[in-house]
């Protein structure tokens, strides 16, 4: 065991003998649902966040850190009693979120879409798509812009973004030395900034539900151009592709990336994934592409069955309303069952082989599951600590400040509390309601300006965060150590945060995307610019 894993279990010892030590309670059953810590909606509701992300990025350890911020959230919960501490811990934290029915379809998704591509692998087809993209993609940049576009594509999820264009392109970006590090930065940042400006996507369906007494969803639309943080992580990652820089901790892994080692890190949780079987010869690009499309296209149809749309309902609208839990549930299900068929047909790979792929695949998911789990049960912890209350009350009290800036101000809530809580769906939820309050009647460009940057804050925070899920699916997709992934592209996401909070001050005083846009544009490529004069990368060595 590492010392800094030891320390980080030293830590987690200290926090249960602090509450082995304080005097047993017993909770009355019947003042349970009525129970309000006293610490309740109070700056306090933040402490268990930020202790796991703070103990993950110091120790590099992730579940000892997320375990260790739930025990601190319970603790406080309670009032640092033991029993009600552990009745927290499971009963409000694990069970509870491994009950909801919202993450159980999640966790289905995430088991049948390893299997899947197991099974793809297999087959042969990433071994055969490697050998197809190595005769068509020549370069470290061709490679890299590939991934980027394939993830611009896949908008309709984030979930299903990282995991599939992990899978396709990851053959692709190691045959041209591209460091997993940087793969899961690209798969991260191609993400949730795409799906938060596609007006078809699960992330729209959820804007637009938290707009009341409106059409959400032309709402939506009305913001896409202020979502600056958003536009500019997508231009960053195309200009630092294109002018070949790369600055921080992501320099390093791509400077030893070119000299044959993608992982720089002692962490290489997958480096023999897939070293110690040959790919099957008669696996063709057909048994990776087919079975992926097939699989999009039965998530698409699944999402729209939730929202309705066979009963009548038109496409938006079912999309608007879908379960993306349940449809991804489905659709991936229905995906497995094809996949089984056609490699039968194709008899790349017998029955016998394609079920043992389901528990290979639910192995291979078993990292992300984990750290999902921990990551949902920490949020829980910061739920029953009033942390939302807290955060509205603060929102409230700043609305009433200087509104030229306020988008600013916004858009530094937003990457604060998604940073805390590692969820921008329940930012969504707190600020918006607040900010259509605000500026409804007032000043209906200002309330546009300040939507785009409570979702621009919430994806920045979300894209920061270690606790965030779409950062888990990202590192799992890209078969990256999780904390590596995180610490190098920290830096890369404030960056962009920070062009983008000029920007939005820039819009305040301008109130038109038109001329704030290409501001912030420009500021970016200037930024990128001087960092390629500061910073030279080596020249990139052939591919053989």
């Amino acid at each position: 065991m590492s010392k800094k894993a030891g320390t980080a279990l030293s830590v987690m010892a200290m926090v249960f003998m602090g509450a082995l030590a304080s005097p047993l309670t017993v909770l009355a059953a019947d003042a349970e649902e009525t129970y309000q810590p006293a610490l309740y909606a109070t700056i306090w509701a933040l402490l268990p966040p930020l202790v796991a992300i703070v103990l993950a990025l110091i120790t590099k350890e992730v579940y000892s850190s997320l375990f260790v911020g739930i025990v601190a959230g319970a603790l406080i919960y309670s009032g640092f009693k033991f029993e009600g501490t552990v009745t927290q811990i499971f009963e409000g934290g694990i069970i509870k979120v491994l009950s909801d029915s919202y993450n159980v379809g999640i966790l289905i998704f995430l088991v049948i879409l390893g299997s899947v591509v197991c099974m793809m692998n297999k087959a042969g087809g990433s071994a055969a798509f490697g050998r197809w993209a190595s005769k068509k993609i020549h370069t470290r940049v061709g490679a890299e812009l590939a991934a980027i576009i394939l993830g611009i594509l896949i908008f309709i999820d984030d979930y299903f973004n990282c995991l599939t264009v992990g899978s396709v392109m990851r053959p692709v970006t190691d045959r041209h030395h591209v460091s997993r590090a940087k793969f899961a930065y690209l798969i991260d940042a191609t993400a949730a900034p795409v799906c938060i400006i596609a007006p078809i996507s699960s992330w729209a369906a959820a804007v637009s539900g938290f707009v009341e007494g409106q059409d959400g969803l032309a709402i939506f639309v009305r913001t896409i151009p202020y979502n600056f943080y958003a536009i500019l992580t997508i231009v960053m990652m195309v200009g630092m592709v294109l002018m070949k820089t790369e600055f921080g901790a992501m320099r390093t892994h791509e400077i030893n990336a070119l000299n044959g080692d993608l992982y720089t890190t002692s962490a290489r949780p997958y480096e023999n994934a897939t070293d110690d079987e040959t790919p099957n010869p008669r696996g063709k690009v057909i048994d990776l592409v087919i079975p992926i499309v097939v699989l999009v296209i039965c998530c698409v149809i699944s999402m729209i069955y939730t929202g309705g749309f066979f009963s009548g309902t038109d496409f938006v609208t079912a999309f608007s309303q879908s379960d993306a839990s349940t449809g991804l549930a489905m659709g991936s299900a229905f995906g497995l069952v094809f996949a089984i068929i056609f490699y039968m047909i194709r008899r790349v790979i017998n029955f016998r082989d394609c079920m043992g792929c389901i528990p290979e695949g639910f192995k291979a998911m078993v990292p992300a599951i984990m750290i999902l789990t921990f990551a949902w049960t920490l949020k829980a912890m910061t739920d029953s600590l009033g942390a939302a209350v807290f955060v509205e009350e603060a929102m409230r009290s700043v609305a009433g400040g200087i509104e030229v800036i306020l988008p600013a101000i916004i858009f530094l809530v937003g990457c604060g509390l998604a940073f805390a809580t590692g969820t921008s769906w329940g930012t969504f939820g707190i600020l918006i309601p607040i900010v259509v309050a605000v500026f409804e009647k007032s000043s209906p460009e200002m309330m546009i300006i300040s939507m785009s940057a409570c979702m621009a804050g919430a994806v920045c925070g979300d894209h920061c965060s270690p606790i965030s899920d779409t950062t888990i699916m990202a590192s799992a997709g890209a078969q990256c150590d999780h904390v590596t992934h995180v610490s190098t592209q920290l830096p890369y996401a404030i960056l962009a945060a920070a062009v983008s909070f000029v920007t939005y001050i820039v819009a305040g005083f301008v109130k038109t995307a038109w001329i704030a846009l290409p501001v912030g544009i420009v500021l970016m490529l200037i930024v990128l610019f001087v960092i390629k004069m500061m910073n030279p990368m080596p020249v990139e060595k052939p591919t053989e």
